[in-house]
């Protein structure tokens, strides 16, 4: 994952569940990516966006399914690209939003502790 909490900052390297004290800026880092996606909205909007059918979408797009105004749904947008969980891309007057996989993958990985990691990726 390319960032957390700022589009500078690297993954830990270690997960806080891989029975090793994870570094206090690390754990910064992770929580400024969970605090980006603990919010209904957030959530919502990664999922609309990872299932539009392009896998990207637009303010436009997001507004009427989250009920939100435009200003409202910019600024969810924005705290889910600055963590890196999404990307974005200037189209004329437009932007479109996308998933960073990675980014999900990692976030994943990291909460998954290492015996189940290794079982997970056997199947």
């Amino acid at each position: 994952m390319k960032g957390v909490g700022t589009s500078n900052a690297a993954m830990p390297a270690i997960s806080p569940l891989a029975g090793e004290p994870i570094m206090r800026a690390d754990a910064e880092r992770l929580a400024g990516v969970l605090k980006a996606i603990a919010d209904p909205a957030r959530l919502r909007l990664l999922s609309l966006i990872q299932s539009a059918p392009d896998g990207e979408a637009s303010v436009s797009d997001l507004t009427a399914p989250l009920g939100l105004s435009q200003p409202t749904v910019s600024h969810h947008l924005r705290i889910l690209t600055e963590a890196g969980l999404l990307e974005r891309e200037k189209r004329g007057v437009w932007a479109y939003y996308s998933l960073v996989p990675s980014a999900i993958g990692a976030i994943a990985d990291l909460l998954t502790p290492p015996r189940k990691r290794a079982t997970r990726r056997a199947r």
